[in-house]
């Protein structure tokens, strides 16, 4: 491969909330003494980005002048073909791309035009955490459509169950995850269409997160929620960010894509109001980098290592984790393993059986801040030497603990 993803990076004390954070708050507790944290919690990568990033960085940064600046033509051409080019996207503008501080942001902004507090919101679940905390600090009441399980352990939507509490609820709002997360499902076009077809009918507003959108496996494919019909394109806001794809997360930066005008405007009035809503100079320049020809061909190689990691993952926990379960992810790099039957066979509950990883270093997550009330979210976007390293500790210490 012309770039690294075996090399094994330190990152204490690089601001990195994956390790330095382990131990407090929301995340995992440090491990016990004689092991070294492998971070597979939080939902970043531990791979070093493409290098026209750090590069594009630089260069600005060389310039001594950081004042008011007006974003470059460069920034918009760079979505613009980046869609085009990886989702066949034609007909965006620069005038239908705005800036968002982040994807969360974004989406309380749009929600903010597009209902009211107190307003039911229908999200599928298990749902991101981001979602839930972000709706209830709002005051949106959250209103859940189950994700199923077919025959082949694939999740779908059940299309009657989401019809049934938009009218249950009055809902004229609806947040779609796509690919999904946590599930890590890419929704293939009838899905994406069948669904669009239903918010249309009851006339419901969507705001699509699709900032996982670049992270496709198996040769699966995106597919734009804005592109499945002319509806779907004036009633959805799209938001996208390069911070999942290229791990630019604490640079901050996302961007929304808006075609229908009147939805566009009432958005970005909604966004303007905090006066907080504003692109970073070197966010602006880390995009452009990223979106380079370089950076094509850097994601094209590390989606070919994701793959080999969630096949390997997946393989491992059927294979040597009796009573765990789970749907191999078609989309981002996070896995959603259900523990139910290994806990009752051995009469252990979740947080005893989470303990048990993080005691031996394995830094994953609490699937219950998802929805999940026995699962486990694992983040596999890390060399493979330390993913089976995770999963030999997983063997040895906490599944099959003689």
């Amino acid at each position: 491969m012309k770039y690294d993803f075996t090399s094994i990076i330190d990152r204490k004390g690089k601001d990195a909330l994956a390790i330095d954070a382990l131990g407090g708050g929301f995340a995992p507790d440090a491990p016990k003494e004689g092991f070294d944290a492998i971070p597979m919690w939080i939902a970043d990568m531990n791979f070093a980005t493409v290098p026209t990033v750090g590069q594009a960085i630089i260069e600005r940064a060389a310039h001594p002048m950081f004042g008011y600046f007006s974003t470059r033509d460069e920034y918009y051409d760079s979505i613009i073909k980046w869609h085009e080019t990886r989702n066949g996207v034609t007909g965006l503008s620069r005038e239908h791309i705005g800036y968002e501080n982040g994807v969360l942001g974004g989406l309380m902004s749009a929600l903010s035009t597009l209902c009211s507090m107190g307003d039911s919101v229908l999200v599928h679940s298990p749902t991101y955490m981001g979602f839930t905390g972000s709706l209830k600090n709002a005051g949106y009441n959250i209103v859940h459509s189950p994700l199923v399980l077919d025959e082949n352990n694939v999740y779908r939507m059940d299309f009657e169950d989401m019809e049934r509490k938009i009218e249950q609820n009055r809902i004229h709002a609806a947040i779609f995850c796509s690919p999904h997360n946590p599930t890590g499902r890419v929704w293939e076009r009838w899905e994406i269409e069948k669904a669009m077809e239903i918010y249309k009918k009851h006339d419901v507003y969507v705001v699509s997160d699709e900032i996982w959108s670049d992270i496709i496996l198996f040769g699966n494919k995106h597919i734009p929620t804005q592109s499945v019909s002319d509806d779907a394109r004036n009633r959805t806001i799209a938001l996208y960010a390069p911070s999942k794809t290229f791990n630019l997360a604490g640079l901050i930066g996302a961007y929304h894509i808006i075609y229908n005008r009147r939805l566009r405007e009432r958005h970005e009035k909604a966004a303007s109001l905090s006066h907080y809503n504003s692109l970073n100079v070197l966010s602006q320049h880390a995009l452009i980098g990223a979106y380079k020809k370089e950076g094509y061909e850097w994601l094209s190689e590390l989606l070919s290592v994701l793959s080999c990691n969630v096949d390997y993952a997946c393989n491992y926990i059927n294979e040597h984790f009796r009573g765990v379960h789970v749907s191999r992810p078609q989309g981002t790099y996070m896995v959603f393993m259900d523990c139910r039957e290994w806990m009752g066979a051995h009469g252990k509950n979740l947080h005893e059986l989470l303990k048990a990883g993080w005691d031996v270093g394995v830094a994953w997550q609490d699937g219950t801040q998802h929805g999940g009330t026995t699962h486990i979210r694992l983040n596999l976007a890390l060399p493979l030497s330390r993913v089976k390293e995770a999963f030999d500790r997983m063997d040895k210490y906490v599944f099959n603990k003689v």
